[in-house]
């Protein structure tokens, strides 16, 4: 009998890309379900800006397991979560993370090699963070626990100057570590995408970007997986501040119905 991580993990080599739909509660969850999306996933920077937080590991791992635990609950297609670094400074603690995650009926992981100190993004050493991966998939595999591990690499979010032969060399190691997925945010160069996916055996992320190219052209550049990230959450939350002070202006609520 197929697993729902094994039917999550194979969704990344259909030949169509799976489209993520990026959550921040319950209701944007049921959304993308109702419109038919096959999988979804958290977006921990829009449920940390809804609970107070900013972005990084600010948010308390308890709060967001509630909203996490609350979501799933919720819908029937699998669901993977953006843990950031792993809310831990060790792979035991990160290890505990994803147990009680798995325990609740999630299928896969984010999980970045760069933190953010003091405010400020900073990305970590490529052979300790790939240890620490090879080292938490040895841990789950042990223990039998399927998992979906799609590793984030902030290459092109951080704006490298040799971003492609950066991320070739770190996604090699990512790669021979065992995780089972590569996801590179700000990449949006058909050159550069069609390179790297031509590099890796691994199922290629890309996210939501202004000059990101169409699906179909995704599809045919070797991706595998598009993430929308916070983009929507942040649209939406755009759109209300509009209606309001249309709301203020008019003295009236009629821009909520209109």
């Amino acid at each position: 009998m197929t697993t729902r991580f094994e039917e999550f993990k194979k969704l990344h080599y259909n030949e169509i890309p799976l489209l993520l739909g990026n959550v921040w509660n319950v209701q944007s969850a049921l959304q993308y379900e109702k419109l038919g999306f096959k999988a979804l996933g958290t977006s921990s920077a829009a449920i940390a800006s809804d609970l107070g937080y900013e972005d990084g590991e600010n948010m308390p791992f308890e709060d967001y397991f509630f909203m996490i635990r609350r979501i799933k609950s919720a819908v029937k297609i699998p669901l993977s979560i953006d843990l950031e670094a792993g809310y831990g400074d060790t792979v035991e603690e990160i290890v505990a993370n994803i147990l009680r995650l798995h325990e609740i009926g999630i299928v896969g992981i984010n999980i970045e090699d760069s933190v953010v100190i003091n405010s400020k993004r900073e990305i970590t050493e490529t052979e300790s963070f790939a240890a620490k991966l090879k080292s938490i998939a040895e841990n789950l595999k042990k223990k039998d626990i399927g998992m979906f591990i799609n590793v984030r690499s902030d290459v092109f979010l951080l704006d490298f100057p040799n971003k492609i032969e950066e991320s070739k060399y770190r996604l090699k190691q990512y790669e021979m570590a065992g995780v089972d997925g590569i996801f590179l945010p700000c990449i949006t160069n058909e050159n550069d995408i069609k390179e790297i996916a031509e590099t890796t055996k691994l199922p290629l992320n890309v996210m939501c970007m202004p000059n990101l190219p169409n699906f179909e052209k995704l599809t045919l550049l070797g991706v595998k997986r598009i993430s929308i990230g916070n983009f929507a959450n942040a649209f939406l939350n755009k759109q209300l501040e509009k209606v309001t002070l249309q709301l203020l202006e008019r003295n009236s609520f009629s821009p909520i119905f209109e």
